[in-house]
């Protein structure tokens, strides 16, 4: 009997074949045959003919039910076997609520369970989000806490009441807003409102501060409110518009950057109109409310502007203007060095992640069996049994992790490779058990795999920070190449555990059958490699239906001496007629080399060199540190040969193109909000001149605190523009109030100036003491940081170079000018 017969006989007693109907004068009648397969005893009972005799399969073999052996995918937790649930949320439902719904439950089944099994959770995003959520209502409340106090010892605590009132009734609008629009709360929507609260009272202390001063010169509230609203809504709804279209690339980017953070646009954009309007509608009305009976300034104008402390503003801002030359070229050579020193600022893509897990991956030679890999990993599952800081240990054994997090790509099945999540109980801890257990694998804990110890990363996915493709058309040439630039990339200082995608080279036994004897006994080289498999790994032969589940049975024989590749020579065939023929007499077999994978892109062979970094640089500062050790290899590589630069620096690139494709609609946009404010080529591009001054202060502020340039500090810069070029507005449009008035132009640049000094000063010292808050924050440090710097140093610049700027622009002369008396008096009866 041979192995063919009992595969045909298992096929043909299950095979589901159609035995036909009968027609009724009603309904159609159909035939079915019993006799397949529904269990492991009907499979036992399966009929064997042989040599006239009839068996049952349990006669010749063993039928048992079991799981696939070998396995493909095993999870282990703390150590033992185990198997995992994963839940995912529907769209639409609130996350912290899924949690306690799956808490109730889980200790309801937990209870169920027999002696000896447990249900135990291994990640809980709703702690996550709890802890997100816990995090935006602390800085929520430090950030309103911080615009009390500026509006209280600036305004009075009245004044800082009306002022402060705006932020809640812009969230509670804000709120109702996303509702609708359906937008969650999660980290970007969450970092977004915590960056518009520094923002959101900016309007609201201009127009409280004008109404102020209205009152402060005699006249009555209700005129100061009405006041407030025509001499301000307009600039302020230009400035607001231009700093939400500068938000626009990142809202309609068509990258993964894009997608990842494409809601700051939506939820920045809501706060910053709504903001607005509150400024403009709500709080005039409440000022007229709530503000107390200011008395009348004696003097009124002149005196207001007429302390020492505005005394002194004037003399500076005269200084400025009068060197209008000196002033500018300060400025546009304080620029040039702010460019010049972004050179030295590290860039970054996006940072890595403050959740507590640590990420081991395990990789073993291609092509090792899943029962070695899992030794391996039962190895270092025990080194971190005795760490004080390893609170729960999962291992995915043969694939990689489920996706619980959402800037991760679980890696393919393979099952010399294996994940271990270990979950700590803080950052700190987390930051310690990595570098102890780096420490442990350069010591040998796992000496037979190349262990990475890594941690999550926010924004879109790449496995290694820093990647190189080489590619070409010969796969032999290929490997050298790869060879030669993975020796290069492991002499970069800042390089930590080079590799290759491709692996090394494994052996495999070749089997050449001969085709002549072959022939002879009637066997064919297909039905050699059937019988091989049969005797090795095992044919599935067919499926047992279970309801919804098709149950695969696999043949295979018996015995351990088919896991010694020595004694493959010993196997015997069976050829048609029953003969017993050693495989040794048919062929001959040899140990080769081969590649265990080959991958291509673009149809072309490709090899990915990759690694890890010191973790005190940035990808993208290693990556260009390794792309110059590689030009002289780059230069010298035959035709048909390349070598492209990947990881986060060519994602980084991707998302940045994709901002450059919507910088055009923004760029336009921008001019046209401007350019319905100010109807002037000249005052729009003297605003455009102003965008790009916070540099400035950004580029000293991220190299004193040591902080990256990336995606991150981008939308800050993108904001900050915003941000000046609303101020500049609302001075411009002071200007020409001042014209109208009656005031010479150099006077008019001057007192405008003076004026508008005391609100935006104000609004920055708000807006900077609120973002640092976010300073702690390991996704929004960054982009704090670039906010607070570019804030604080451009609005100076703005009050002394937008004066100069204008003077120069329009040839403004003090001469005559100087000659005019009380100039600020006049503007008393405006």
């Amino acid at each position: 009997m041979s192995a063919q017969d009992i595969i045909a006989a298992l096929q043909r007693q299950n095979t589901v074949t159609p035995s036909g109907s009968i027609d009724t004068q009603g309904p159609q009648v159909f035939i079915r045959i019993d006799g397949a397969y529904d269990g492991v005893q009907a499979i036992a009972d399966t009929p064997i003919v042989a040599a006239g005799r009839t068996l049952k399969l349990s006669d010749i073999a063993e039928v048992r039910r079991g799981y696939e052996d070998p396995p493909t995918y095993i999870i282990r937790h703390q150590g033992e076997p185990t198997v995992m649930l994963a839940t995912v949320m529907q769209e639409g439902w609130d996350g912290l609520a899924l949690g306690k719904a799956l808490e109730e439950r889980a200790a309801g089944i937990a209870r169920s369970l027999p002696l000896g099994m447990t249900l135990d959770k291994v990640s809980d995003q709703a702690i996550n989000i709890t802890s997100a959520v816990d995090e935006f209502m602390m800085k929520f409340a430090m950030a309103l806490g911080v615009v009390l106090l500026v509006s209280l010892l600036s305004l009075g605590w009245r004044v800082g009441i009306v002022v402060a009132a705006t932020v809640p009734l812009t969230l509670a609008v804000v709120f109702l807003i996303m509702l609708e629009t359906g937008r969650f709360f999660d980290r970007i929507t969450l970092g977004a409102l915590i960056l518009s609260l520094g923002l959101l009272v900016d309007d609201a202390i201009i127009a409280i501060e004008v109404m102020v001063v209205r009152m402060e010169e005699g006249v009555d509230r209700i005129r100061a409110a009405a006041y407030a609203w025509s001499h301000t809504a307009a600039p302020m709804l230009s400035g607001t518009l231009v700093t939400i279209a500068g938000f626009l690339p990142v809202g309609f980017a068509h990258s993964s950057a894009g997608e990842y953070a494409g809601n700051i646009f939506w939820v920045v954009g809501f706060s910053l109109i709504v903001s607005w309007v509150v400024a403009v509608v709500f709080t005039p009305y409440l000022g007229v409310k709530m503000l107390p009976a200011i008395e009348p300034v004696a003097g009124g104008h002149a005196a207001i502007y007429g302390t020492p402390n505005y005394r002194r503003l004037r003399r500076l801002i005269t200084f400025a203007v009068r060197h209008k030359v000196l002033t500018c070229g300060i400025v546009g050579l304080a620029f040039a060095v702010a460019i010049v020193g972004m050179g030295g600022v590290k860039q970054q893509f996006f940072p890595t992640s403050d959740r507590p897990e640590v990420l081991v991956e395990v990789r073993l030679p291609e092509g090792t069996s899943i029962e070695t890999t899992t030794a391996s990993v039962e190895k270092i599952e025990r080194w971190l049994a005795d760490q004080p800081e390893a609170k729960i240990v999962t291992s995915y054994v043969g694939q990689g992790a489920p996706r619980f997090f959402f800037a991760m790509s679980p890696e393919l099945p393979d099952p010399a490779f294996a994940k271990i999540v270990v979950l700590t109980p803080d950052a700190e801890a987390r930051e310690a058990l990595k570098h102890r257990l780096r420490q442990a694998v350069a010591q040998g804990v796992v000496p037979e795999a190349y262990v990475r110890v890594t941690q999550l990363v926010f924004g879109p996915y790449t496995p290694f920070p820093v990647e190189f493709r080489v590619m070409g058309p010969d796969p032999a040439q290929l490997y050298g190449i790869s060879e030669k630039a993975l020796a290069i990339m492991r002499s970069v200082p800042d390089v930590r555990q080079a590799s290759r995608d491709w692996g090394n080279r494994t052996p495999v036994l070749r089997f050449t059958p001969d085709q002549d004897r072959l022939n002879l006994i009637g066997l064919s080289p297909a039905e050699v490699g059937q019988q091989l498999q049969f005797l090795l790994t095992g044919i599935a032969v067919t499926q047992v239906r279970e309801d919804i589940r098709n149950v695969p049975i696999v043949a295979r024989s018996a015995g351990g001496e088919r896991l010694d590749p020595a004694r493959l020579a010993d196997f015997s065939l069976t050829s048609r007629t029953g003969q017993q023929i050693p495989l040794d007499q048919i062929g001959h077999a040899e140990i080769r080399l081969e590649e265990p994978m080959m991958k291509r892109r673009d149809r072309t062979s490709v090899i990915t060199i990759r690694s890890d970094i010191n973790e005190a640089t940035q990808p993208p500062e290693v990556s260009k540190q390794i792309m110059t050790a590689l030009e002289p290899l780059i230069a010298s590589l035959p035709a048909g040969y390349r070598i492209e630069m990947g990881g986060s620096i060519e994602e980084s690139a991707k998302a940045n193109t994709a901002l450059g494709k919507v910088f055009p609609v923004m760029i336009a946009a921008m001019l046209v909000f401007i350019m319905l404010q100010v109807r002037s080529f000249s005052t729009m591009a003297m605003v455009l001149l102003t965008a790009p001054l916070g540099v400035v202060g950004v580029v000293p502020m991220l190299l004193a605190f040591n902080q990256p340039f990336g995606f991150n500090a981008i939308l800050g810069l993108i904001g900050l523009a915003g941000i000046l070029m609303r101020n500049t507005l609302i001075l411009t449009e002071q200007i020409k109030e001042n014209q109208a008035a009656g005031l010479d132009d150099y006077h008019a640049v001057i007192e405008a100036t003076v004026q508008r000094t005391r609100p935006v000063i104000l609004t920055a010292l708000a807006a900077v003491l609120a973002f640092i808050p976010l300073t702690h924050s390991v996704f929004w440090g960054s982009m704090a940081y670039t906010l607070i710097g570019g804030t604080a140093v451009g609005t100076v610049l703005i009050l002394l170079f937008l004066p100069a700027l204008y003077a120069a622009w329009f040839r403004i002369k003090p001469a005559a000018a100087e000659e005019a008396s009380s100039p600020h008096a006049r503007l008393g009866v405006i």
